[in-house]
């Protein structure tokens, strides 16, 4: 399995997925196709991008009926083409037809996530800066869609609330200012033997300083600054803390950003603003 994700983590979800369009059964499927027959179909790509959710894809099928031969001749992360078959499935029609749009449904979003994530990739790889995801996921499917930010070679940042630290500005004004703030964090973190990094957010060159001042972090976020303010942020911070880039982040400025020096660069479009890849499973007819 691809990382750290772990597949058995995520059959709940998938079991909920195909519960929610199989219910008591799928009727159409059960009136037409007899419970014994056998057939093969094909995961036809129908336009350009990165395919991603191919190894799910196998799970979802093998899930679905054990019996069911899968093979894969395109890997997730390639570049595909229209006309592309990326997989086959062969065994009980009833168990292919069942699967095939929970399958579809996954792959296309993955798909579209990671094509999106590599021109963001792409746009920026004459630097060092590294793209990174959001928060700002579908509900439920967030293991899914930071998977396929990976498989399109961006990089993941936090999970979700409990695996990082990141101090944001409604943290530090609701909590008194920045150095307050920090030294709360570290307070909390002695008090319940945690051991997280430490990100704090910064909206200008002032509070840039604050931080320098007071320190103990691992990396400083730069969010909505202009390039010109990036630059000398960059520049004051040097090498001190990790630094990363938010707000305003498109196709149209990242390339810009990037050149700033950063070391990292969130894009929250990579999961909210995905046009899923058109992809299909169609019965292989002799």
């Amino acid at each position: 399995m691809s990382d750290s994700v772990v597949i058995w983590d995520l059959l709940d979800i998938i079991d909920e997925a195909l519960i929610e369009d199989i219910q008591e059964g799928d009727h159409t499927t059960l009136a037409t196709i007899d419970h014994e027959a056998a057939g093969t179909a094909k995961l036809l790509v129908k336009e350009p991008g990165i395919i991603a959710g191919v190894e799910l894809a196998e799970q979802i099928l093998k899930h679905v009926n054990p019996e069911l031969e899968v093979d894969i001749f395109i890997p997730d992360g390639a570049r595909v083409e229209p006309g592309d078959i990326v997989l086959t499935a062969s065994g009980r029609v009833q168990a292919l037809l069942v699967a095939e749009r929970t399958m579809l449904n996954f792959m296309q979003r993955m798909s579209g996530i990671a094509t999106n994530t590599n021109r963001f990739v792409q746009a920026v790889r004459h630097t060092e800066a590294k793209i990174l995801d959001t928060r700002k996921t579908t509900p439920g499917l967030r293991t899914f869609e930071k998977w396929a930010v990976r498989i399109g070679g961006g990089h993941n940042h936090r999970f979700g609330l409990y695996d990082m630290i990141m101090i944001k500005d409604n943290h530090v004004d609701f909590c008194g200012g920045i150095e307050n703030a920090i030294n709360r964090v570290h307070q909390y973190l002695a008090d319940n033997e945690l051991n997280l990094r430490i990100e704090v957010e910064t909206r200008n060159l002032d509070e840039v300083w604050q931080v320098l001042k007071t320190g103990r972090v691992d990396r400083i976020m730069l969010d909505n600054y202009r390039l010109e303010d990036l630059r000398e942020a960059v520049k004051v911070i040097g090498k001190q803390f990790e630094t990363e880039a938010s707000g305003g982040v498109n196709l149209n400025t990242v390339k810009a950003i990037a050149e700033t020096g950063v070391d990292f660069i969130s894009v929250g479009e990579l999961t909210h603003s995905v046009k899923s890849l058109d992809l299909s499973f169609k019965a292989v007819v002799a």
